[in-house]
């Protein structure tokens, strides 16, 4: 929005094209967001406490995790409002990738927040029952794949690129729209079951929003993609703004989340911030990538898909319990040692994933 207005100001002074500048507009997107969340952040912990919108635990979880009954839970709507403010100021609203990444946070946003009202409101220890909660999130991954399918102005942007090798990109016609809808339900699934444990989900999260700002605005400026060997797909640089609004909205919240947590995420943020990791890597053609600066997510999602396995077939359990980050409380590791660890592994992986930028 104030694009537009900088754009018309500059009419009158040259001074307020500036704005044009999306590292500039990043920058403000990140204090932006950071901003809303220490402002709103304590108002919203009190009236979540006087609603009492708690979270309640599982008795059959470790039982550190008893104390931690009744904080307050759905704090990701915080998360959401911050980012979406934020991109509404400062990025270009003439630009589709900024409303289709909106669409898809709202989406999903919602599908949590009704999870979640069921849950801690309601009491209704199912939720959304799992068929409606995956029925709504198809329809929101099918409606962005369809959305980025037809709008598509380049062949580049329906291709698979492979990280490393400079011209190895596959044709995927119609199955981009399977890969899109797997990546983005995949990737919302997957954050969802890594928060866990107090700040657990947040930073990873940070981490990687930061690292596909940097594909984005290479990827949207064709010298830097021509250089770096990547497809330059026009228009995608406008996600830096929402990479950074992520990032401010993230570390933000995570003041009020670091271990111990004055209140949670719940379904809204996680189901939401991962959609938008997918929807955002499939925009930028770094799926594979997204999968490898991912891996503490994608890590938690398979351990919990081979305990499953394993006690189906055989009726043993792999790990003491799932995901995997309760099976190291069980171990006796302490709930900051596990979370600071899994913090740097995302550390390693995101620089591993920056690295494909230049080896090729």
């Amino acid at each position: 929005m104030l694009l537009w207005i900088a754009e018309r100001l500059a009419e009158i002074h040259p001074g307020f094209l500036v704005l044009q500048y999306q590292t500039l507009r990043a920058i403000l997107s990140v204090l932006t967001a950071l901003i809303i969340c220490f402002v709103v952040g304590p108002t919203m912990i009190r009236k979540l406490h006087q609603y009492q919108v708690g979270q309640a635990i599982r008795d059959d979880g470790p039982k550190s995790h008893l104390s931690k009954a009744g904080t307050p839970t759905m704090g990701g709507a915080l998360i959401l409002v911050s980012i979406a403010f934020s991109t509404l100021l400062w990025a270009d609203l003439g630009n589709r990738f900024v409303w289709i990444t909106l669409g898809v946070l709202v989406v999903f946003g919602a599908v949590g927040w009704v999870d979640d009202w069921r849950k801690v409101v309601e009491k209704n220890p199912r939720g959304l029952p799992a068929r409606w909660k995956y029925l709504w999130q198809s329809v929101g991954a099918l409606a962005a794949a369809c959305a980025l399918y037809f709008t598509a102005q380049s062949p580049v942007e329906t291709q698979l690129i492979v990280p490393f090798f400079k011209h190895v990109a596959i044709n995927l016609g119609v199955f981009y729209l399977v890969l899109t809808y797997f990546v983005i339900t995949g990737t919302s699934n997957a954050v969802n079951l890594t928060d866990g444990l107090d700040g657990l989900a947040i930073m990873p999260t940070v981490l990687v929003a930061g690292a596909l700002g940097v594909f984005a605005y290479v990827s949207g400026h064709a010298e830097f993609a021509n250089y770096l060997h990547i497809p330059f797909v026009a228009g995608s640089g406008e996600l830096v703004v929402i990479c950074a609004a992520i990032c401010g909205a993230g570390l933000g919240f995570l003041w009020f989340n670091a271990y111990p947590a004055q209140v949670f995420m719940g379904d809204v943020g996680a189901l939401s911030l991962g959609a938008v990791l997918g929807v955002m890597a499939v925009i930028v053609r770094q799926e594979i990538v997204l999968f490898i600066m991912g891996g503490v997510f994608v890590m938690e999602t398979v351990s919990v898909m081979l305990q499953v396995a394993s006690y189906k077939l055989t009726g043993r359990r792999i790990f003491r319990m799932a995901p995997i980050h309760h099976h190291f409380e069980l171990k006796g590791w302490p709930e900051p040692k596990i979370i600071v660890r899994f913090w740097i592994i995302t550390v390693i992986l995101v620089l591993v994933g920056l690295a494909t930028l230049k080896i090729r």
